[in-house]
C-alpha cells in the first residue's frame, strides 16, 4: 500500500495544528497546578517554565493513529499499531512521573528494556546480523539507547522537537519512497506532532515537553527506525536508521566521552551538550540550534541518498559522515565547559 502526496500533507498538517492548538491548553493546566521548571543547578533559564508539553504530544499523536486505523486500516490489523501507542505512553507516563515526583534512573530503564523486549516479541527488531540473539540484544540497545538520547536532547528550547522532526522527516523520506505508507504516515504524523509544538517551544520557549514529551518522542523514533526496509545490503539499511538519529547519538556520544573523561556521571545533567558547547563559543541560543538543525538536515539528506544507491557509494557516505563527525567531536570537546562532577544520578538534561 502506498501513499499519495497529499495524505501525507494532510495527517503532517492535521497533527501540526492539533498540536498547536492543545499546546497552550496544558501550558494553562500546569501553570495553574505548579507544575512549573523551575530554573536553578545546571538548567540555563532565569525563570519558571511549564512542563506537560508532552501531554499535548502524546495526545496529538494519538489521536491521528485512532483517526488514521478507523480511514486506513492497516493490512494484519492495527494490533501492533495499538501495542506500539500503549507502550510510548506508558514511557510517557514514567516521564511525567519522573519530571514531578523524581523516578529512579534504575526503574527507567527497566521500563525501556520491557518495552524493547515487547517490540522484538511482536516481531520487529534489528536484523543487521541474521543471528537472533545478537539481533534481540541489538534492538534492546537501540531503543533504550535512542529513547534516553532524544531525552538528553532536551537540554535547550526547541532542540528536541526541532530534531525528532528531523529524524521523523528523514524515516518518512525513505519510507514513503519504498512503498511502506504505515510506517511513512506515522513518521510524518510524528514531526507533524513535533512541528506544531515547536510552535510554543522555540526560543524563547513557553513550555517544555519534559521526560514525559522526550521519552515518548525518543521511543517513537527508535521503533519507526528499525520498521524501515528497502533493497540493500543488511549493513546499509542497518545504517540508514542510524545516520537518521545521528545528531542525538552524536550529542549522546560526545556528553559521554567528556564526562567520563573528567570523572563524571553521564547520567546527570549539565550544561556540555553540543548545544551548550556551541553558546559558549559565542553564538546565540537560537542560532546554536539552527546550526544543530542544519547539519542534521544535511545528514538526513545523505541518509536518504544511502538508502537509493550502491553498496560502496553508500559506505563511502557513510564513511565520510563518520569522519567528519569525529572531527567536529574532537573540536567541541576542547571548547571548555563545565562538565557534572556531582554524585547526582538523575539521567536527565531538562530543557533549558
Amino acid at each position: 500500500m502506498t501513499g499519495e502526496w497529499w495524505e501525507y500533507l494532510a495527517v503532517f498538517a492535521a497533527s501540526g495544528a492539533l498540536c498547536v492548538v492543545l499546546t497552550p491548553s496544558v501550558m494553562r493546566i500546569a501553570i495553574r497546578g505548579n507544575l512549573l521548571d523551575q530554573p536553578g543547578g545546571h538548567k540555563s533559564h532565569h525563570t519558571a517554565v511549564p512542563y506537560l508539553g508532552g501531554v499535548a504530544i502524546v495526545i496529538t499523536f494519538a489521536a491521528a493513529v485512532v483517526v488514521f486505523s478507523i480511514l486506513e486500516a492497516p493490512h494484519g490489523g492495527s494490533g501492533e499499531l495499538f501495542i506500539v501507542l500503549a507502550l510510548g505512553v506508558l514511557l510517557s507516563i514514567v516521564g511525567l512521573v519522573d519530571d514531578l515526583r523524581h523516578v529512579s534512573p534504575l526503574w527507567r530503564v527497566v521500563a525501556e528494556v520491557a518495552v524493547a523486549f515487547v517490540v522484538w516479541s511482536l516481531g520487529t527488531g534489528v536484523t543487521a546480523s541474521g543471528i537472533w540473539v545478537l539481533d534481540m540484544g541489538l534492538t534492546v540497545l537501540w531503543i533504550v539507547g535512542i529513547t534516553n538520547a532524544f531525552n538528553l536532547l532536551d537540554n535547550m528550547d526547541g532542540l528536541a522537537a526541532g530534531l525528532a522532526a528531523i529524524s521523523s522527516m528523514t524515516i518518512f523520506a525513505v519510507a514513503a519512497a519504498n512503498g511502506q505508507f504505515l510506517v511513512a504516515a506515522l513518521a510524518v504524523g510524528l514531526a507533524g506532532c513535533t512541528v506544531g509544538f515547536l510552535r510554543h517551544n522555540f526560543h524563547p520557549a513557553r513550555i517544555y515537553m519534559g521526560d514525559g514529551g522526550a521519552l515518548f518522542i525518543g521511543f517513537l523514533v527508535a521503533y519507526l527506525g528499525i520498521k524501515l526496509r528497502f533493497e540493500s545490503g543488511r549493513g546499509v539499511s542497518a545504517m540508514v536508521p542510524v545516520l537518521a538519529c545521528s545528531a542525538a547519538v552524536f550529542d549522546t556520544t560526545l556528553v559521554t566521552v567528556s564526562r567520563l573523561a573528567a570523572g563524571g556521571s553521564p547520567f546527570q545533567g549539565g550544561q556540555d551538550h553540543v548545544s551548550h558547547r556551541l553558546v559558549r563559543l559565542g553564538i546565540a541560543v537560537p542560532h546554536s540550534v539552527g546550526i544543530i538543525y542544519m547539519g542534521a538536515v544535511g545528514v538526513g539528506v545523505l541518509a536518504y541518498t544511502v538508502s537509493h544507491v550502491g553498496s560502496n557509494a553508500a559506505w563511502l557516505i557513510i564513511g565520510l559522515i563518520g569522519l567528519t563527525l569525529v572531527v567536529s567531536g574532537g573540536a567541541l570537546l576542547r571548547v571548555p565547559v563545565d562538565l557534572p562532577i556531582a554524585k547526582d544520578l538523575r539521567p536527565t538534561d531538562t530543557s533549558g
